[in-house]
């Protein structure tokens, strides 16, 4: 019988990625919305499976600019404390984690690129034991605070919690698995502004983007197909 999955997107490039053909495997019919743009206080957050909601280059903070974050704010809460199917990715995550009681707050400095995480030990435990050792996609100049209850799955040098966990329901990961080489030109050319601001060459990133794609591909779809097991045990 298929499922429901309620899609929240930011910006157009930043969509599912190669998790698309894992959900759709799983018998999940996918609905994409314009966060921001389609009102969601008109949605009903119980409704929908499964919630995933993507990343994006503004900060949850930015209520005054973006008034529609109290909307999603509202949206999630109502999920959340039912511990119905709820992921997060970057903005996603920090927007999940405010909800429970966290802070998003500006990181030391911005962290872009591929590199790798230190696993906790329930990150080894868990979905996230597939990315050991593979580089993942790192975008985000702001972090959150462990939220009361969540378990950290995840760190780097620059960030102490890069994903949470709250039973097997719910989970936000500060960086990019879905990520894929093929739409990755896309990134670069909608974040030109802040790769220039952090002096970051597209070059540089262009080339681990190519030199991780197959890895970080096969690691991230194992990644989504076990929580999404998880979600029936």
């Amino acid at each position: 019988m298929s499922r429901t999955a309620l899609i929240l997107r930011h910006v157009s490039f930043e969509d599912l990625g190669h998790w698309k053909s894992v959900l759709e495997s799983a018998d999940y019919t996918l609905e994409y919305i314009d966060n921001g743009v389609v009102e969601l206080d008109n949605r009903d957050p119980l409704a929908p499976d499964l919630v995933i909601v993507l990343g994006g280059p503004i900060s949850v903070n930015d209520t005054l600019g973006y008034p529609f974050l109290c909307e999603t704010q509202r949206f999630l809460r109502k999920r959340l404390e039912l511990g119905m199917p709820t992921l997060g990715i970057c903005l996603g995550a920090q927007l999940m984690a405010q909800a429970l009681g966290g802070e998003v707050l500006p990181q030391p400095r911005v962290e872009i690129g591929f590199k790798t995480l230190s696993l906790s030990s329930a990150g080894y435990l868990g979905p996230l034991k597939h990315l050991e050792g593979v580089p993942v996609l790192h975008w985000h100049g702001e972090r959150f605070t462990l939220p009361e209850g969540a378990t950290v799955l995840a760190a780097t040098d620059v960030c102490s919690v890069q994903g949470f966990s709250v039973g097997n329901t719910l989970m936000g990961l500060q960086f990019h698995p879905e990520v894929e080489a093929d739409g990755f030109e896309r990134w670069l050319i909608g974040h030109t502004l802040e790769l220039a601001r952090a002096n970051i060459s597209p070059q540089n990133l262009r080339q681990q983007a190519l030199l991780s794609a197959s890895l970080l591909k096969e690691a991230g779809q194992k990644l989504l197909r076990d929580w999404l097991a998880g979600l029936s045990s």
